[in-house]
């Protein structure tokens, strides 16, 4: 297995408090200023690695991030004994500024945007070699476009920032379109200079194909279907050459096979640094949320912060697999009381306890609290810490399927035609082919197959990330009966206000320092 962390935490120091020899006949050699740095092939290298480095900050999936992908969906909840974060995934917004909930996220994706300016801004004008150069721009162009969507599904608009600024510059609005217009405009390039693959200590970085899956989902947000479709066919096509299901699904979610053909994307999570996760040589690169979803209680192994809701284990149980089995997806995927009745031929055992089935309630364990198990550590500790080894597949090849059949539905063809697709994901998990399952009428309709696939989305990838995108995109968020339908499945959603909740409040203080004369130039979201 090999990870890129050691050279992302080089870059990310030399950025922010090293220097080399030439740089020392200037009166603080300790500090890097655009004057003395930018020189060389080294230094843009050191520049991109250094943007990378900013995928392992709290904000992000290593830990905040998921709260409001996964725990603000119907897929799971908090009950988290800090109320306000708890509130924060329950729609209840009280204080604009709370900073895990809302700051955060804004502060973190930001500074990720501002190193990719720099690398984009500074790069160019450094004398080496062009492919290596494009090579390391369409890195930083990606990894922009990344951070842009994030803003995008969390805020609905934000600020756009394209080259480095200093502590004068003044936040102003950018639309949620202009935003999608710069997404576009980063990834098409990367697209155009990213490799198909890397190989060595530079496994992990982004390709050529991350850029245009990503590119693909930007269109699908806009509800673009055709030009979503044509970026989602690159891959489909490399099918068996690049990408591919593996065959051992739930190695998508451990340290066993990671940046395997499935992977689109990841974060080169890993426990070898223990530090916190500043910018020094202690910066950790552990994945945090694994603490935070295990179960807590007398004799738990993490926070119990984040936990599933039940309907999703319900769900799961309607259909058997083909050898008359329940569906093993659920049992990777989420702990509840007496889950070994359903799974009899399965470990019992999670982490060091040796029949986790029987937490509830003995053990001091709501008896209706169902645990996400996906992601987890048990298959190698005996407890979590905030320092978990697994890579956070942020893309897997799996979602990109699915991706595409909704494409192909949505532009005209005919639902047999797009369950090609997802029949090649269920089959993987040993279901049946839509055609001669229980779900076969979803066939009959464009409307009943959309209905269909969003059920099979969340069980193949629930808790990674995207039911939060799929809601928005599905209009689900959008309309009193969209939200009524999410109110069976997930109560938080009885304070969901229609035309308010499908978006954050920007933060208070972005607001309030984007006051020039009297005039507020960023505007707060409406209904805050």
């Amino acid at each position: 297995m090999k990870k890129i962390y050691g050279l992302l935490l080089a870059g990310a120091l030399l950025l922010g408090t090293g220097c080399d020899s030439s740089l020392l006949d200037i009166d603080n050699p300790n500090e890097v200023t655009n004057t003395t740095y930018w020189r060389s092939a080294d230094d843009a290298q050191a520049g991109v690695n250094a943007c990378y480095s900013f995928l392992y900050k709290e904000g992000t999936w290593m830990r905040w991030l998921s709260f409001r992908y996964d725990l603000t969906s119907d897929e799971g909840w908090s009950s988290s004994p800090w109320t306000e974060l708890a509130d924060w995934a329950r729609f209840l917004y009280n204080n604009y500024n709370f900073y895990e909930g809302n700051n955060v996220h804004w502060e973190h994706f930001y500074v990720g945007i501002f190193r990719c300016n720099q690398v984009l801004t500074y790069v160019p004008e450094i004398e080496m070699d062009e492919t290596q150069k494009n090579r390391i721009l369409a890195q930083a162009s990606f990894l922009r476009a990344l951070w842009y969507f994030q803003v995008n599904l969390l805020w609905d608009k934000g600020t756009l920032i394209l080259e480095p600024k200093d502590t004068s510059y003044v936040p102003s609005d950018a639309s949620e379109q202009e935003i999608w217009d710069q997404i576009e405009i980063d990834l098409t390039f990367a697209a155009t200079y990213l490799p198909d693959s890397w190989g060595g200590a530079d496994l992990g970085r982004a390709t050529k194909g991350a850029a245009k899956a990503l590119l693909g989902k930007a269109y699908m947000q806009q509800r673009l279907f055709d030009k979503a479709k044509t970026e989602l066919q690159w891959l489909i096509e490399r099918e068996g050459s690049i990408y591919g299901l593996i065959d051992n699904r739930e190695n998508n979610f451990t340290d066993l096979d990671e940046n395997n053909k499935e992977g689109i994307f990841e974060i080169q999570f890993d426990d070898q640094n223990k530090g916190g996760t500043g910018n020094d040589a202690s910066m950790a690169f552990g994945f945090q949320r694994t603490q935070f979803y295990a179960p807590g209680g007398d004799h738990g192994t993490g926070w119990g912060d984040g936990k599933a809701r039940r309907w999703l284990v319900d769900e799961f149980l309607k259909e058997r697999m083909a050898d008359g089995r329940n569906d093993l997806r659920l049992y990777s995927s989420i702990l509840y009381k007496n889950f070994g009745d359903d799974f009899p031929d399965q470990s019992k055992k999670y982490y060091a306890n040796a029949d986790a089935s029987q937490w509830f309630p003995e053990w001091g364990m709501d008896a209706e609290d169902c645990y996400i198990r996906k992601y987890n550590t048990s298959y190698y500790r005996e407890r979590e810490d905030y320092f978990a080894r697994n890579n956070y597949r942020i893309m897997r090849y799996a979602d990109i399927l699915m991706n595409y059949a909704e494409c192909l539905v949505e532009t005209g063809s005919t639902p047999t035609d797009a369950a090609v697709h997802v029949d090649k994901v269920r089959e993987r998990a040993g279901m049946t082919k839509l055609k001669d399952s229980q779900w076969k009428d979803c066939l009959n309709s464009k409307e009943a197959f959309i209905k269909r696939l969003q059920m099979e989305r969340t069980l193949e990838l629930c808790f990674e990330g995207w039911r939060w995108a799929d809601l928005k995109r599905w209009g689900l968020l959008d309309s009193q009966a969209g939200i009524d339908e999410l109110k069976a499945r997930d109560k938080d959603f009885n304070n969901f206000v229609v035309g308010k909740h499908r978006r954050l409040p920007i933060p208070r203080d972005e607001v309030d320092i984007s006051e020039v004369d009297g005039v507020k130039l960023l505007t707060q979201n409406p209904g805050y």
